[in-house]
């Protein structure tokens, strides 16, 4: 499923920062080859040249404007095995609240370290991060996906569902997973057992009854303020 977003307005900074957009930016410093590279990406990024982002499971598409060419970049981030996903689930469906969490665009720590100890790191270190850009720059990633990673810093930095869907994991597929978690379970089990697990699974359910009306609306929102890519996408001029 591919996630578009607006072109993002020009801006002075980061915005404001989350502990998980830090680490996404540590990842991208480490990731990139020099300081000239990141300074000029970061220009480009608060100058408003990078156009609508499409974010997938495992990557993102944007287009850069600079110095009267278009250049395309593809960002790669590795996503979650299938393990990994399961186990992620669980942990979120292991505790009320966590959903709700996290479609307020919230990533706790408390979920994160939880997720820690079961071997699954939510984000990516440099060595999972690529790119590729249709400009000669001899070095990946050039300024332009620089530019495109910090806005896409930006995105996730607002909306942690953001990190998660490049991470394999999206948002429709999340909630039915908890949901699927929440109404199953073991065949035998007593009766103490059985008033504590319904209480969660309750609380759980009620999460995932949320962030389905929440994540229906953002879709009708979302449908609204999608732009086209195409027209970044122009060929450079020759």
């Amino acid at each position: 499923m591919n996630v578009s977003y607006p072109q993002l307005e020009p801006r002075r900074g980061s915005g404001g920062s989350t502990w998980w957009g830090k680490a996404w930016t540590r990842s991208l410093e480490e990731a990139a080859y020099g300081e000239e590279e990141l300074k000029q990406g970061r220009r480009l990024a608060r100058n408003g040249a990078v156009g609508a982002i499409t974010v997938s499971s495992g990557g993102y598409l944007a287009a850069v404007q600079d110095r009267g060419d278009a250049w395309t970049v593809t960002g790669t981030v590795e996503p979650l095995d299938e393990t990994s996903r399961h186990l992620f689930a669980e942990v979120v469906a292991g505790s009320s609240g966590r959903v709700a969490s996290l479609l307020r665009g919230d990533l706790p720590l408390p979920l994160v370290e939880d997720c820690e100890e079961v071997g699954v790191e939510l984000v990516p270190y440099a060595g999972e991060l690529g790119w590729t850009c249709t400009c000669a720059h001899w070095v990946d990633p050039c300024p332009h996906g620089v530019a495109v990673a910090v806005q896409v810093g930006w995105l996730l930095q607002a909306d942690a569902l953001v990190l998660l869907h490049l991470r394999g994991v999206a948002r429709e597929e999340l909630l039915a997973a908890v949901h699927a978690l929440a109404t199953s379970g073991p065949d035998v089990q007593t009766d103490a057992d059985a008033d504590v697990d319904t209480d969660v699974e309750t609380d759980v359910e009620t999460d995932v009854e949320t962030g389905v009306d929440a994540a229906l609306r953002a879709g009708a929102l979302l449908d609204q303020w999608k732009q086209p890519l195409d027209q970044w996408a122009q060929p450079p001029s020759a």
